[in-house]
């Protein structure tokens, strides 16, 4: 890919970044006064003042948010008004069992959705192309803390199958993983079979074949990367529905995770820790986009100039 491509694309990362932390900050102000949030309106007015000088935000806010960004750049994200700790090692902690959940549950999406979408596609009209569809689309009309509701309720209390709580064990990953997959699955299948149809039928697929290629072998090497980019696409989204995904699953399942730890800290107003939490998943949907828009280049030559149509 042309590198003034590259440096263009990595200078709007950037400026995307710079405009999440502003807006992370300004939107968080404007919620409501931490000290009175955090101490209650019954506190003296000499508690207020105390505890708003302690945190700095007695300060003109135009000095509050240039601190901010500095401390920003410099990992700095503050203190957890809860017990002031670091905040990015409050997050840190919760960190490692989130990737975990969505690790599983990544690889459970790609390997389902995706052969499925792609087995419909070349199967198209049948009753497993049916079967498969309506599968999807009976799996993504069912929100995600529904799903777990009906996974405690069947598989946690009637059965007493698996744990319905915490994170010790296998088998504590079944039913979040389950409960996260279900509707990215089945956007993955939907994108596949589409992408893989529309593949299918064109031009150089038919001339492929003309020239004597297997219908197998046409389909790895020409329909499967081809039908990849709008897939690759759907990928840079779902980074962003894994997030949102884990926010909730974990509040259902009590799993210790950040999405956890965002709503208890919104909850008790922490603002060091949601304001680290909103930047880190931020800055990782810019750099997951960013990847994304770099892998097309690898993946269609076309826009490798950065004049493609």
């Amino acid at each position: 890919m042309n590198p003034v491509v590259i440096a263009i694309k990595i200078l709007r990362a950037l400026i995307t970044v710079v405009l999440l932390v502003t807006f992370v900050f300004v939107i968080l102000r404007l919620s409501g006064d931490p000290a009175v949030q955090m101490l209650g309106l019954e506190v003296s007015q000499e508690a207020l003042d105390e505890f708003r000088h302690r945190w700095g935000l007695d300060r003109p806010i135009w000095e509050q948010f240039l601190s901010f960004f500095w401390n920003i750049l410099h990992g700095d994200f503050g203190q957890s008004f809860i017990g002031g700790r670091d905040a990015l090692a409050v997050v840190l902690e919760r960190l490692p069992k989130t990737l975990q959940l969505m690790g599983l549950t990544t690889i459970f999406t790609f390997g389902l959705g995706i052969p499925a979408g792609i087995y419909a596609s070349l199967h198209r009209n049948t009753f497993a192309d049916r079967t498969i569809m309506g599968l999807t689309v009976a799996s993504f009309s069912l929100p995600n803390f529904v799903v777990g509701i009906i996974l405690i309720m069947v598989l946690g209390v009637t059965f007493r199958l698996l744990p319905t709580s915490g994170s010790e064990t296998a088998l504590h990953y079944i039913m979040p993983v389950i409960t996260m997959a279900t509707a990215d699955a089945a956007i993955f299948a939907r994108f596949s079979r589409s992408a893989m149809l529309e593949v299918l039928h064109a031009p150089f697929m038919r001339t492929a074949r003309a020239k004597g290629l297997m219908w197998g072998a046409a389909v790895r090497r020409h329909a499967l990367p081809n039908a990849s980019i709008p897939i690759v696409t759907v990928g840079g989204i779902y980074v962003g529905r894994q997030i949102a995904a884990a926010t909730i699953t974990e509040n259902v399942f009590a799993w210790p995770g950040i999405g956890k730890l965002l709503v208890n800290s919104v909850q008790l107003r922490d603002l060091a820790v949601v304001q680290c939490i909103v930047i880190l998943v931020g800055v990782t949907m810019v750099i997951t986009n960013l990847l994304v828009d770099l892998a097309y280049g690898w993946l269609d030559p076309r826009t490798r100039t950065g004049d493609s149509k």
